[in-house]
Formats: C-alpha cells, sequence, structure tokens
C-alpha cells in the first residue's frame, strides 16, 4: 500500500492520464500476488523464501561479488550437508535459469489474474512488464526504454524506495535509485523521485491507510458484487492454493463440498452463499506462513507450530476491511476451531461456533484428509470417514455436520469424456502429478513410466496448453478441476 502510494505520487509528478493512474494503482497493489507460485520452489533453493524475498530487495545496493556472496549464503544455510553440497553445485547452471523463471512466472500468471477478474487491458499489460527493466535485461520479453508502459515502470522505482527509504531513510532511498538510473529503473522517473523526493516520501504511514489508498484512486472503474464476487473470490482461492503443491485445488475443493452441505442441511440461500465465500477466501493466511514449514515431512519444532496456528487469524486480519465480506471473514477465521475447545487460533468452544463454522470445518477436515501432505499420504475416503467419525465420538467435530459433509462427498460429478485444453487421459494423470509437485522421476515411477517418457508427457502438456511452469499447470489443473476430489457437478 506504501508502495502505490508512492508510485500515484510520482504518476502525477509525470503527467500520467487518468487510464495509466488506474493501472498504477492496480499494479502497485497486485504486482506481486503471484510471488508465491512457486514458493515450494524457492524453499527449496533458499530457505525461508519470505524472509529471502524481504531480504532481495538489498541486492539492488550490492555489486555483483555481493549479490553471489548472498545467493550463495541463502542456498547453504539448511538442510543436510549433502545437500547443501548439491544446491551450491547445480545453482550456476538451473538455479540461475530457475529464479528467471520465477519472473515469469509471476508477471504471466499476474497478467491472466487480471484478465480474469474482470480489470482493464492496461492493467494486465502492466502486470505483464512488471519485471522487465528499462535497460532491456528484465523478464520475459527484455522490453527496453519507453516500451515498457508507464505504470510498470512507476511501480517499478516506487518497490524499491519504499524499501530503502523504511529502512534506510531518505538519503538510502535517493542512493539506491542513482545507482539503478538507465539499468533498472526509467532515469526520468529517477530524476522525478530527486527533485522531489521529500514530498513523494511525506506521510506514508497515514496515507497509506486502507480508506486513503482507496480514496487515492477515485477512477475505480472495476466493482463486484453477487456472482461477479464469487468469481473474484474463486480466482483467489485458484491463487492461494498455489502455495504448496499439496494445496491444489484445496479452496475450491472445500468450496463445493461445503456449499453440498450447507444445501443438505437446509440452510438458506443466503447462508449456501456465505460458506462458500468463506471456504474460497479460508486459507488466505497460509501465505504469511514459509513453505519450510507447510512443505516438511518432519516433526515442527513449538516455534513452527505457533506459525501454522496462525494462519486462520491473519485470513481475519487480511479481510477485517473488507465489510462486504463481512460474515464469510468470520466462519473462514473459525475453520480450525474444535467443539472441545482444543481448535485455534481462538480456542473457541461449541457454545461459540455457528452451523455455518461447523460445516466449514468438517468440509476443510475432510478435504485435507483426502489430499496428500508432506507427513502422509492421501487417505481413501472410507479412511477419511472413519477419521471424521472418530473426531465426533471425540467432542471434537459436530456429528451433523459430519453427516452432510458426508452426504455431499458422496454425489461426485459424473465421469468426464472429453479433457480439457486437448489432452489426453494419459496427460491429465501425469499432470495432476506435476500440480502436486512430483518431479519426471517420481510420475514415472507412480505411473510405471521411464523418467524420460514422464519427461515427454510434460513437455506435451506445456505445449498444448501454452504454458512453462508447474505453477501454470496448476493453476490450470485447479481451474478446470483436474486436482482435489470435490468438484462440482
Amino acid at each position: 500500500m506504501r508502495r502505490t502510494v508512492i508510485a500515484l505520487r510520482l504518476a502525477d509528478l509525470a503527467d500520467a492520464t487518468d487510464d495509466d493512474r488506474e493501472a498504477t494503482f492496480y499494479l502497485g497493489l497486485m504486482m506481486n500476488a503471484y510471488c508465491h507460485a512457486d514458493a515450494a520452489e524457492q524453499a527449496m533453493w533458499f530457505g525461508d523464501e519470505i524472509s529471502f524475498k524481504s531480504d532481495g530487495f538489498e541486492m539492488l545496493d550490492m555489486n555483483t561479488p555481493q549479490m553471489i556472496s548472498f545467493l550463495l549464503r541463502r542456498i547453504g544455510s539448511h538442510g543436510s550437508g549433502i545437500a547443501r553440497a548439491r544446491r551450491l553445485a547445480s545453482f550456476p547452471l538451473v538455479g540461475q535459469r530457475r529464479m528467471i523463471t520465477f519472473l515469469t512466472t509471476h508477471s504471466t500468471l499476474g497478467a491472466q489474474f487480471a484478465d480474469r477478474i474482470g480489470l482493464d487491458g492496461a492493467v494486465a499489460t502492466a502486470m505483464r512488464q512488471a519485471y522487465e527493466q528499462w535497460d532491456g535485461k528484465g523478464q520475459p520479453e527484455h522490453l527496453r526504454g519507453d516500451e515498457i508502459c508507464l505504470p510498470a515502470r512507476l511501480v517499478q522505482i516506487a518497490g524499491p524506495v519504499e524499501v530503502f527509504s523504511r529502512r534506510h531513510g531518505l538519503d538510502g532511498a535517493r542512493a539506491m535509485a542513482r545507482r539503478n538510473r538507465g539499468t533498472q529503473f526509467d532515469g526520468g522517473l529517477v530524476d522525478t523521485f530527486l527533485a522531489h523526493a521529500p514530498a513523494t516520501l511525506e506521510g506514508l504511514d497515514d496515507a497509506s491507510d486502507w480508506n486513503a489508498v482507496l480514496d487515492a484512486e477515485p477512477q475505480l472503474s472495476r466493482r463486484v458484487d453477487g456472482a461477479e464476487l464469487d468469481g473474484v473470490l474463486e480466482a483467489m482461492a485458484d491463487l492461494v492454493d498455489l502455495k504448496s503443491p499439496y494445496l491444489a485445488g484445496h479452496s475450491r475443493g472445500v468450496a463445493n463440498l461445503a456449499s453440498a452441505a450447507a444445501r443438505a442441511s437446509g440452510l438458506s440461500v443466503d447462508d449456501i452463499t456465505t460458506i462458500r465465500r468463506a471456504a474460497l477466501i479460508h486459507d488466505l493466511g497460509r501465505l504469511g506462513v514459509s513453505n519450510t514449514i507447510w512443505d516438511r515431512s518432519g516433526r515442527l519444532t513449538p516455534a513452527e507450530v505457533e506459525r501454522v496456528r496462525l494462519h486462520p487469524y491473519l485470513t481475519d486480519r487480511m479481510l477485517a476491511r473488507v465489510d462486504a465480506l463481512a460474515s464469510s471473514r468470520v466462519i473462514a477465521s473459525r475453520h480450525h476451531e474444535r467443539l472441545d475447545g482444543s481448535g485455534y487460533p481462538r480456542g473457541l468452544s461449541a457454545a461459540s461456533l455457528t452451523p455455518s463454522d461447523r460445516l466449514l470445518a468438517a468440509a476443510d477436515v475432510l478435504h485435507a484428509m483426502t489430499e496428500p501432505r508432506p507427513h502422509r499420504p492421501a487417505l481413501d475416503i472410507e479412511q477419511a470417514t472413519a477419521e471424521l467419525q472418530a473426531d465426533v465420538r471425540s467432542g471434537r467435530l459436530d456429528g451433523d455436520a459430519v453427516r452432510a459433509v458426508l452426504t455431499a462427498a458422496g454425489q461426485r460429478a459424473p465421469a468426464r469424456r472429453d479433457w480439457p485444453g486437448g489432452l489426453t487421459a494419459r496427460e491429465v494423470e501425469v499432470l495432476a502429478l506435476l500440480a502436486r509437485g512430483c518431479s519426471n522421476k517420481e510420475i514415472g515411477r507412480r505411473l510405471v513410466v521411464s523418467p524420460k517418457t514422464a519427461s515427454n508427457h510434460v513437455e506435451h502438456i506445456y505445449a498444448k496448453l501454452g504454458i512453462s511452469s508447474r505453477a501454470a499447470a496448476t493453476l490450470f489443473a485447479t481451474q478446470h478441476g483436474l486436482t482435489g476430489h470435490f468438484e462440482s457437478a
């Protein structure tokens, strides 16, 4: 939000058009919306990917040897000695190529997201160009100079300026901008910032308040309600579930399951809508916890368990200012609460939990059990049913809610005859495993084919779908109901 304020102030100084100003507003808020799309790979290379991205801004203040030293320290900071050695040996060839792929994935999926939620085409263009550089060394198209749209150029400088002014003061922000003038940043915009730096950074805390940011862009041509709001929330759910390969399709599947259970329970149409929206947004808070925790197969430390227990609270705080989602937000924040008070984050008990709270909790548990997790394979429906019934007997889950969810789970969508994107049945199998983060070797082992054959299938899938990353493949699989177990009929 602070970055957006800085970008808009620079836009005014640059005499930006109303359309460019609106695109700057949305890009400022959404530029990094998909920065978690390959968080599993980022964590594999660099450890805690959240802290890595935070520290990564400092590379703008480093020379080449310093950048290499920074990356090598991160690569060698975690895992066993053998794992560290393998990463260090392969990074010059494989790792650097992966880092470039990350930026391409973030910008491409971000542009698709802007289109999907109905924003103006200028926003999608700005998202696609968000990681380009003035000197032509950016990604994905190596655009140079004025080939990069003004909103992208504004936000590209505004983000680092915000970080450096906060960490190193006004002089630190000025020095960083000068060092990157004409390379990373538009030289003219750097000069504009340097000439007006105090005013550009004045009162940022007040100016970046939620309501102040909304008021800063009065044009805001896109407003949603009803079915359009549901479409935006579905897009957000698909975005969140890219956080980990183990979550592919989770939020959409829970939404289908919870809303079907709500119908089976005789809830009103309004209540069904509210619980479906709650299910779509219930895991937003997962974005605030590192994949070094979510994707670990071993035991978590007590401190890491506490971070996990925070994610429903983070969901609640992320949506606290969105009045239209108030009822759904409350339900979403309670999906890990339990009737006996053993849940989290608040330890609520039966007297505080509504029928909608109980339905979402049961739907989330069932869906999670039928998905793989780092410490266990997916359970079949019979095993999951037994686990839920045990939770009912122990007083953790509501019996009526569990019965409704199990009834809904038995009403599967009809079998497909045609697959999306021209995929074959075998390619759909490969895509489902790819979305779960399986390597070509793992795909081959599970499907009893050679790794080379699995690799060929992956290449064919990428070619047919016009994509180039696991994250993009996962998003396609999620949107077309090819991951998860509870696609709506």
